[in-house]
């Protein structure tokens, strides 16, 4: 399970007269804002996707387009993300100091491709977790607190805070987009629905997306 919320995409008028800096090309601008929003013209559309189509060195612009968004993910898919360092930043709710601070219940967890078999089997360990966290919440042993963050399953969903750029997306949409796991398919669909981000990513790419 993945869930992408409260997303906002900043900085695009920025990253674009930015563009036209090496040409000093700014006349030829023609976008604007409606409604809040800022619209790229035909003219700045078509040298984004150009200079998107020319390489690394010259799209360095999408560097500059920022994205933040609230992540939604189990632990295990998590881990997979921590490879995009570059480019990212991200504040998350702590298991260390609120794990135990409501009820754990199976909800808490992505058991989305579990088995009938397994799903009863996982609810039944929750369940002895939420023993736990009950007995640390009275009694505040340190012992029941490392039974808790020890035997937490890699499936717990955690929330995160994530602000990217353009560029890293498009390099976790192609490198991504075909994972086994769903969650990366969750998130590249979420990926293409960003202002602009078909014609810009698919033009890194080489494709219609």
């Amino acid at each position: 399970m993945l869930k992408v919320e409260r997303v906002s995409v900043m900085n695009l008028e920025n990253a674009m007269r930015g563009a036209r800096n090496p040409l000093n090309s700014w006349e030829r601008s023609d976008s604007y804002y409606e409604g809040g929003r800022y619209v790229l013209g035909e003219n700045d559309l078509s040298l984004a996707v150009r200079l998107c189509s020319a390489g690394s060195d010259h799209r360095k612009f999408i560097r500059q387009i920022f994205v933040s968004m609230d992540i939604t993910a189990p632990l295990y898919w998590w881990k997979e993300f921590d490879t995009y360092k570059v480019g990212t930043v991200a504040n998350s709710t702590s298991t260390m100091h609120k794990l135990h601070a409501k009820p754990l219940e199976p909800g808490d967890f992505s058991t989305d491709h579990l088995t009938p078999a397994s799903l009863v089997e996982f609810e039944r360990y929750v369940g002895y977790l939420e023993t736990v966290r009950q007995r640390y919440v009275a009694d505040k042993d340190k012992a029941d607190w490392y039974d808790l963050i020890q035997l937490l399953p890699s499936s717990y969903n955690q929330m995160r805070t994530v602000t990217l750029n353009y560029e890293v997306l498009a390099n976790i949409y192609y490198a991504r987009r075909n994972h086994k796991l769903d969650e990366w398919h969750t998130l590249c669909a979420a990926i293409l629905e960003l202002p602009y981000a078909r014609e810009l990513l698919g033009a890194v790419g080489g494709e219609t997306l």
